[in-house]
């Protein structure tokens, strides 16, 4: 396992470490967060046993821009609601994105791996933070993501203490040292499932 701090070399062996099936601790806009290719089962697996996270419950998935979003959810395409919702879908995505807000939608089922989606449906963010924003260009592909804690603990934004509870864990490759981040939640996780809007964690 390896820590960097943030630069430009980080980006680039963010970038190899992911691509190789690895997973990466990385800050975001909220919290550190653990990311791994979400088209990659075995990656996948290991947040999960990093974490001691449920497989009951699926992880989101960061995507660069809202095309990338499109070529993984039916925005504004759910048969059942299609004519109620009216790009009422997209025009959510625009006014949230970039920004810690997870919005849940219908998959097309393009992404498969499981821990990610589930009952055809798939949880999915643009972050606003330069570097994972760059990160999410140059890989250009989407990354499974969840907060760095073990699984019904706070979040977690010290540094130290990340390497201090993770750094010896086998499953994990890469630790992208941004010092300590400013305490705050989790994103907003909101499902847009159906015609009706629901706020799933504030």
């Amino acid at each position: 396992m390896e820590i960097i701090k943030l630069s430009p070399k980080a980006l680039n062996e963010a970038v190899k470490v992911l691509n190789d099936g690895g997973v990466v601790v990385c800050p975001t806009d909220t919290v550190y967060g653990f990311l791994a290719l979400a088209e990659n089962e075995k990656a996948v697996e290991k947040i999960f046993k990093i974490k001691k996270r449920p497989r009951s419950k699926i992880l989101p998935v960061f995507v660069k821009d809202l095309k990338m979003a499109g070529e993984l959810a039916e925005i504004d395409k759910n048969p059942a609601f299609a004519k109620a919702l009216e790009g009422k879908q997209e025009k959510i995505l625009r006014q949230k994105w970039p920004g810690p807000y997870t919005l849940i939608l219908k998959s097309k089922n393009v992404l498969q791996t499981p821990g990610v989606c589930k009952n055809r449906t798939v949880a999915l963010r643009i972050p606003k933070y330069k570097f994972l924003n760059n990160l999410l260009k140059k890989i250009n592909k989407p990354l499974a993501q969840t907060s760095v804690n073990v699984s019904g603990q706070p979040p977690l934004t010290k540094i130290n203490e990340i390497i201090g509870i993770f750094g010896s864990n086998p499953g994990l490759d890469l630790i992208i040292d941004a010092g300590n981040l400013p305490k705050t939640n989790p994103s907003t996780i909101i499902d847009l499932l159906k015609e009706d809007i629901k706020i799933l964690r504030k």
